[in-house]
């Protein structure tokens, strides 16, 4: 196997998971239009809550992946937090800069829900803190393709080298 390869995998991996999130974004659109933004329901804070998670979720499989492409050394205790803070990083003759700092400042607000959420077995959510969450998502959303597309073109035109 040539040593392009494993990058060709790795920029489809990352297509796939930015698929994924497409249909996420899309649910997200259609269920919160049509919801009562002003008597939001408790049904409608669980459903929110677990888009915002399934949003993250689906980044930080595709960083988990860029991660294992290029360094793979993480540490076992602080591993979610390590990976986030790595795509900001360029390692240079490694691997470029995956996240702008808007996205990481972002991504990290739904990262620390994500955790919240595992431990919160509870149904009532606060909706002032969704409502921050959901503006931190729209961040995100305003730039992570970009990031994630600068990322990827970067990736083929070294493979190209």
């Amino acid at each position: 196997m040539s040593a392009i390869q494993p990058l060709k995998l790795l920029l489809s991996e990352i297509d796939r998971s930015l698929q994924v999130l497409g249909r996420i974004e899309q649910y997200y659109d259609q269920y919160t239009q049509a919801m009562d933004r002003v008597h939001p329901t408790r049904e409608n804070a669980i459903v929110v809550a677990e888009i915002l998670v399934n949003y993250y979720t689906c980044l930080e499989t595709a960083f988990l992946r860029i991660s294992q492409q290029f360094e793979n050394n993480l540490d076992r205790d602080r591993w979610h937090n390590e990976l986030l803070d790595r795509m900001l990083l360029e390692v240079e003759g490694t691997r470029p800069q995956v996240l702008s700092e808007a996205a990481h400042g972002a991504l990290r607000e739904l990262m620390r829900f994500r955790h919240f959420k595992r431990y919160y077995l509870e149904f009532d959510y606060d909706w002032d803190r969704l409502q921050f969450l959901q503006r931190k998502l729209a961040a995100a959303r305003a730039c992570v393709r970009e990031d994630l597309a600068l990322f990827q073109a970067q990736v083929r035109a070294a493979a190209e080298e």
